[in-house]
């Protein structure tokens, strides 16, 4: 928990303490109540792992299907209206602003034929999702990549790259890793 709470600190300059955050930031919320329905939808408890899933989006704006999965840190800053479908999976040390949407392309075209297939997005470690993003169908995000907010991505996107754009381009190169919003040291100067 110590460390999740650090990571937070250490990609939010509005993080003031680990007391704040966790009585005032709905990701962490929405993250908590995540566990515990996953817990039982993993022992088959579909309906209970539903309502805890369904609750805890009221409280916090923040829908995470109980079967997605999520890896080590991930943060969810602000949070309001970010959908996570239930074949999503997210890597370590993910970032994801508000009204993102990791999302399926035709849920309801042939339903039965989708039942248990990958569906959804898979987030690989050290990516950041810029708010307003939609990521759909089963692509995959590579590593230390940065998804520009209001981007739509529909195909894999390779390691370190930025992405921006309806559909998503690749614009850049994301080897020099995150810098909240876009700053760095030597821009300042």
């Amino acid at each position: 928990m110590n460390d999740f709470l650090q990571s937070i600190i250490d990609r939010d300059p509005a993080a003031k303490s680990k007391l704040s955050i966790i009585l005032t930031y709905p990701g962490v919320k929405a993250i908590f109540f995540h566990k515990i329905a996953n817990f039982f939808a993993v022992a088959k408890f579909d309906l209970i792992a539903r309502i805890i899933s369904q609750l805890s989006r009221f409280l916090t704006g923040i829908e995470i299907h109980p079967k997605a999965k999520i890896g080590k840190n991930l943060f969810i800053d602000h949070g309001m209206g970010v959908v996570m479908g239930e074949t999503s999976k997210i890597g370590d040390n993910v970032t994801i602003y508000h009204n993102v949407t990791l999302g399926g392309i035709s849920p309801s075209i042939n339903s039965n034929d989708q039942r248990d297939m990958k569906r959804h997005p898979t987030l690989e470690d050290n990516v950041v999702v810029g708010s307003g993003a939609q990521i759909l169908g089963p692509v995959t995000i590579g590593k230390d990549s940065l998804i520009g907010s209001n981007s739509v991505v529909t195909k894999n996107v390779p390691e370190k790259s930025v992405m921006a754009g309806i559909p998503a381009k690749r614009i850049g190169d994301a080897s020099k890793g995150f810098k909240p919003y876009a700053v760095t040291d030597e821009e300042k100067e």
